[in-house]
């Protein structure tokens, strides 16, 4: 009886800092958007940014060789040529791999 007395006098005392610490362990490791996870969401939010500024670099490559080929039609028997290996009938393609 002696020990959960003391224990009653400990808690009694210092109710404070237990109530803080108890605190600190369900904001840092316990609570929905605990820490942990915000450090989790942000690495993924920068992952997402790189993502987004390649495909729009991506996009924007794509839109230039679009206006190229509907303006000029040099520019698409090119892209048909190289890409697609099309070839004019009084022609042989010998295709090299490196």
């Amino acid at each position: 009886m002696s020990k959960l007395l003391t224990l009653w006098n400990f808690i009694g005392r210092h109710k404070y800092i237990i109530t803080l610490i108890i605190f600190g362990i369900i904001i840092v490791f316990l609570d929905e958007n605990s820490l942990i996870q915000r450090a989790r969401h942000k690495d993924e939010i920068k992952t997402l940014k790189n993502e987004i500024s390649k495909y729009r670099v991506q996009f924007e490559e794509d839109t230039e060789r679009l206006k190229e080929i509907t303006n000029n039609p040099e520019a698409l028997e090119k892209i048909a040529r190289e890409k697609y290996l099309m070839k004019k009938p009084n022609e042989d393609i010998f295709i090299f791999e490196e």
